[in-house]
């Protein structure tokens, strides 16, 4: 069966979100069970928030969802990639386009990735 296997990682295994479009990686967060479930029950991805320690619903504060075209998995059953729709531009907290915004180039350190909103608007 196509699932991941959550035993191996003490119940949560990563989950890299992936432009469909573009390949452009846009962040990385874990799913638990109930998550997965609820990725494919919506199509939209839900994530386990670590820090809360609970179920989190991509964009559900921001109206900045990921719809879910396709999900990929490792030949260990224990790493996802979701081929996503970035909806409302931005997938990180910090209100740019991918959570990867930063760059190393010539041992300078680099913005690469654009501000799509003020996350001091979105989540006051």
């Amino acid at each position: 069966m196509f699932a991941p296997d959550f035993d191996k990682q003490g119940g949560l295994v990563p989950a890299i979100a992936q432009d469909a479009d573009t390949g452009e990686v846009l962040m990385l967060a874990y799913m638990n069970e109930e998550a997965w479930k609820r990725t494919l029950e919506t199509g939209e991805a839900h994530y386990w928030s670590r820090s809360r320690q609970c179920l989190w619903h991509k964009g559900g504060t921001s109206g900045h969802v990921q719809k879910v075209r396709s999900i990929r998995i490792d030949c260990d059953d224990d790493t996802l990639v979701l081929m996503i729709e970035q909806v409302g531009g931005a997938a990180c907290h910090t209100g740019r386009r991918s959570c990867f915004f930063r760059e190393l180039v010539n041992g300078e350190v680099s913005e690469c990735s654009p501000m799509v909103f003020d996350p001091k608007e979105v989540y006051r």
